[in-house]
């Protein structure tokens, strides 16, 4: 068989994934302007306070986060990931709403954010003429290919 003709099988990692929801919640949170505590973020994601405690304590041996009991915050680099995911979460709803012309599935949505690169995400975004806006009214995060583009909005 032809290198050509196989297909290439990805597994994806699970931890990473973990990683990107909790940060994406705590960005959510904050968006909303609620406090981000462990509850919030509990009830965000519908896992126990435990799970999160424990999930924190990764993000900030990685620092990713800053947490204690006044709430968390995400370090920059902990922002840098959760803007993207954003950034790709809403771009494809803007895809599914006002290219494709069909309702948003959220749960395809969050399948597929994680597995998009930079590359992708940029040529998404100028293929939509870089969106401001999410189809909900949500601010989507500015990439470097807008920055001409949206610049000067």
């Amino acid at each position: 068989m032809d290198a050509i003709d196989e297909e290439v099988l990805f597994v994806g990692t699970a931890e990473a994934e973990h990683t990107e929801m909790y940060l994406k919640a705590v960005w959510h949170i904050r968006e909303k302007g609620d406090d981000v505590k462990i509850s919030t973020i509990a009830k965000r994601l519908n896992v126990r306070q435990p799970s999160v405690v424990q999930m924190l304590k990764k993000l900030a041996e990685r620092d990713l986060v800053t947490y204690n009991k006044a709430g968390v915050t995400l370090k920059d680099s902990g922002e840098k990931v959760a803007s993207s995911m954003i950034r790709n979460s809403r771009l494809l709803e803007v895809l599914m709403d006002s290219a494709l012309k069909i309702d948003i599935d959220e749960e395809m949505v969050c399948g597929i954010e994680h597995h998009m690169n930079k590359q992708f995400t940029d040529a998404l975004c100028i293929m939509l003429k870089c969106p401001s806006k999410s189809p909900r009214g949500r601010d989507i995060p500015m990439g470097e290919c807008c920055k001409t583009t949206r610049g000067a909005e």
